[in-house]
């Protein structure tokens, strides 16, 4: 394993800056009729956040449990809040939300094939 020393950690504790995550959860219209045309406009909505450069990582949650994904935003949490507020799943009753300020390295990036 790599070593890490106390002052390479303090160097890059440095770089970090502050994000905003969301925790998105079932509301009680997921899975009703319909809510699968409102999660196909919340996915599209969320390829548009991408592209301008407010939604940094979204990661949908592959499992039975009431969270239906984890999504890091390049926002504040006022921001974050506003565009949350005016995603059509949450608008429809399909989703709720938790919105938690982090802090996280600049270029961070998920691993990708190849």
């Amino acid at each position: 394993m790599t070593e890490i020393t106390d002052e390479y950690m303090q160097a890059q504790r440095a770089l970090t800056r502050g994000y905003t995550v969301v925790l998105l959860k079932a509301a009680d219209g997921y899975g009703r009729p319909g809510a699968d045309a409102v999660v196909w406009e919340h996915g599209r909505r969320n390829f548009r956040l991408r592209a301008e450069g407010l939604l940094s990582i979204v990661c949908p949650v592959a499992d039975d449990s009431d969270l239906c994904g984890v999504g890091i935003f390049n926002a504040t949490v006022e921001r974050t809040r506003e565009l949350m507020e005016d995603d059509p799943g949450v608008r429809a009753g399909v989703f709720t939300y938790e919105v938690h300020p982090v802090r996280g390295f600049p270029g961070d990036a998920l691993p990708g094939d190849g």
